[in-house]
């Protein structure tokens, strides 16, 4: 199965602290440059155990962070209920990627095999190291969880991403 196109919500953020006292709202963005999560009119946001979506009224760089005015959203009282909502689009609303490019939600739970045919697991999260991302793959074997590092280096350690069998081969020793 293939995760393009598909409508799973994709997080991209949550609502930081209150910004004034006219509704307006911090945001803390997930997406590369930081700012791309104002290029959504409409975000998911996870209000309780539903999600509601709510239009983004208007937003803009303040500094180093991102504020946000959201329907509804009139005062600082009605923004502090929102303070650490979890932010989401679908899937479908991002843009297409190249055949080498991949969005972190893609990753995550694919398996990683290496070239030798050893599973080393399923991407459980990606980190950003500033030299390069580290996929953390987690496996259970015997009852107890493992979990590898394993570095996003393509062509060295990365060697394909099987998109559809959701698959990713890598050269990189297990016992690392």
């Amino acid at each position: 199965m293939t995760v393009e196109g598909s409508d799973i919500r994709v997080p991209l953020g949550k609502l930081g602290s209150v910004f004034g006292v006219k509704g307006w709202i911090k945001v803390t963005s997930h997406t590369a440059p930081k700012e791309n999560i104002l290029n959504y009119p409409e975000w998911q946001l996870k209000i309780g155990n539903d999600w509601q979506v709510i239009n983004v009224e208007q937003s803009r760089p303040h500094g180093k962070t991102l504020v946000a005015k959201l329907a509804g959203c009139e005062d600082r009282d009605q923004a502090q209920k929102l303070v650490g909502t979890q932010i989401a689009i679908f899937r479908s609303q991002l843009p297409a990627t190249k055949d080498d490019e991949y969005y972190w939600s893609d990753l995550l739970g694919m398996h990683v095999i290496t070239k030798e045919d050893v599973v080393l697991g399923t991407v459980k999260e990606i980190l950003e190291t500033g030299s390069n991302d580290v996929l953390v793959v987690t496996n259970k074997v015997s009852g107890k969880i493992t979990e590898c590092l394993v570095p996003w280096l393509n062509d060295d350690v990365i060697i394909n991403v099987n998109k559809d069998d959701r698959v990713i081969s890598v050269d990189w020793d297990p016992d690392f």
